[in-house]
């Protein structure tokens, strides 16, 4: 039963947020915006689909790992710095930016492009200011051991050194 409703508190938050803004909100401004594309659009669903893979990746992870969701209200209760997460320390939010691209290829719209980097912005002000903080606060030494050896934003190949 708690797995259950792990699992259904999980699919909310994930359509609550990065259903919302990486795939609702690019959508409706895709096609309000969108040019429209000859056959090189078709080369937006690569990126749509990895970002999108990356996304459940990760929600998977918060919740078998850490026990908890993607939201804010709804913390994974452990420290997840296993699969994507030993690569970069914010895989969910580079999925949510690889999905925008794909919506921009896919509708030819350089008002989704823009969008994407206003979001991007976004993405840095909240890890900075408050992701970070709190996560320092919630995890102490092994979050800062994690961050010192995990990068914030460029995949790098994990160490063996490195928490699991």
């Amino acid at each position: 039963m708690v797995a259950t409703l792990l699992w259904l508190r999980s699919l909310v938050f994930f359509l609550l947020l990065p259903g919302t803004i990486g795939y609702a909100l690019p959508i409706w401004i895709g096609a309000a915006t969108g040019r429209p594309p000859g056959a090189l659009r078709w080369l937006g669903l690569a990126p749509l689909g990895a970002g999108s893979a990356v996304l459940l990746w990760c929600v998977r992870d918060f919740a078998v790992r850490g026990r908890g969701t993607l939201a804010p209200v709804d913390p994974p209760r452990e420290l997840v710095a296993a699969g994507l997460y030993r690569w970069v320390r914010n895989p969910m939010y580079l999925g949510v930016l690889t999905a925008l691209l794909g919506h921009a290829l896919l509708f030819g719209s350089v008002q989704v492009l823009v969008y994407a980097a206003v979001v991007s912005c976004g993405f840095q002000l909240f890890v900075l200011f408050y992701e970070e903080p709190a996560l320092t606060q919630r995890f102490g030494e092994s979050y800062r051991r994690y961050c010192a050896s995990v990068p914030r934003w460029i995949p790098r190949r994990p160490h063996e050194d490195r928490p699991q």
